[in-house]
């Protein structure tokens, strides 16, 4: 069984503190996977016994490893993840993710969260949370940092950052608030065209999406927008590409070398001209629908590389019920090609005015019988 986690702050390499996508795979293991892990468990059974703090032992290990995508959460911290999973979240509306170098930028901001009200945009470099240098540490610490522990992790608390955008430094304190993440919206273009943007995928995103699907107009094309999506449940990504599919492979993925696949339920609708509009952060659940629809013949990709986040992540609980999740393996595209670290290209590569070059694509798409 293979399912991808949204939760507030991990995604599947960006995280973000309303939806996690990384992938978690049940039941799996790899000898990399299996080294890291015992790694893990001993730094964690030594910390308990010396009465030091699991998680930052378990931190410590992570890090060390070059496993870009591994972290550890307390219990409260993995909870709250839980929870994002049903579209909600404390917290001060941002999203991060950890560049080659070490550097923590926001990779995007809610709208009419503290932190777009702040000024805060994608891009901006986080320095330092709460006087903490963040430079180099795993990004679900950081997240933990923005969401705040125990009393501090309330409506209404504050957290102070230090950003740098363009050379320029300058510090924004922000208040806390609860957050809901609207992951799927459906607008008419009033050209024929339903546009439906899918923020992430949360329980019941993909659902929402057949949903939308079926509402459109007989006939009308659809613009998939999945820029910024970072990710989410791959239970729900599957059910998203089923609705302009008739069953068939969606993806496979890979454990201790044997290949897996996750295939689409009949039934979709395969006439309706379709474009997908991708970018540098549409990431892991969301590549896996990219990657379906493009390889299958099923949409034209139209917008720049998606951001290469291919990679499987497992939940290991720690000896004080914080947990670690490790990556334990890679899916590919129904074609066999690897997302990770590639990402996907789309069949039209535009940088300025992509929504606008998506529709032009479209219409030339014509009704499918």
């Amino acid at each position: 069984m293979c399912t991808c986690a949204l939760a507030a702050g991990a995604a599947t390499g960006v995280w973000g503190e309303g939806a996690r996508t990384d992938g978690q795979l049940a039941g799996t293991r790899s000898a990399a996977f299996s080294a890291e892990r015992d790694a893990v468990e001993q730094a964690a059974a030594e910390a308990l016994a010396d009465g030091k703090s699991v998680k930052d032992a378990a931190e410590e290990v992570v890090s060390r490893s070059g496993d870009r995508w591994g972290t550890v959460y307390d219990q409260g911290e993995y909870a709250e993840f839980e929870r994002a999973l049903d579209g909600e979240y404390t917290g001060v509306g941002l999203w991060a993710e950890r560049r080659r170098d070490g550097r923590i930028e926001v990779s995007r901001v809610q709208p009419g969260g503290p932190a777009e009200l702040a000024g805060v945009r994608a891009g901006d470099r986080i320095r330092t949370i709460d006087g903490r240098r963040i430079a180099g540490r795993p990004v679900g610490a950081v997240v933990s940092l923005l969401r705040g522990d125990g009393e501090s992790a309330v409506v209404g608390t504050s957290v102070t950052l230090r950003l740098e955008r363009a050379g320029r430094t300058w510090t924004e304190t922000l208040r806390r608030a609860r957050l809901t993440t609207e992951a799927v919206t459906v607008r008419q273009l009033g050209t024929g065209v339903t546009l439906i943007k899918v923020a992430s995928f949360t329980k019941g995103s993909g659902e929402r999406v057949r949903d939308a699907v079926r509402a459109a107009p007989a006939g009308a094309g659809v613009l998939l927008d999945l820029r910024g999506n970072t990710g989410g449940l791959v239970s729900e990504a599957v059910t998203a590409a089923s609705a302009f599919l008739d069953g068939g492979l969606v993806a496979t993925y890979d454990v201790r070398g044997a290949q897996r696949a996750l295939y689409a339920e009949p039934g979709g609708d395969t006439g309706r001209p379709l474009v997908a509009l991708v970018d540098g952060g549409t990431m892991s659940a969301a590549e896996i629908v990219t990657g379906a629809l493009k390889d299958r013949g099923r949409a034209v990709t139209v917008g720049s590389r998606t951001f290469g986040k291919g990679s499987v992540q497992m939940p290991t609980e720690l000896p004080d019920g914080s947990v670690a999740e490790l990556t334990v393996g890679h899916y590919r595209t129904p074609a066999g090609h690897s997302v990770d670290g590639r990402g996907i290209t789309p069949d039209l590569a535009v940088s300025e005015r992509a929504e606008e070059k998506a529709r032009t694509v479209l219409s030339g798409l014509g009704t499918r019988s």
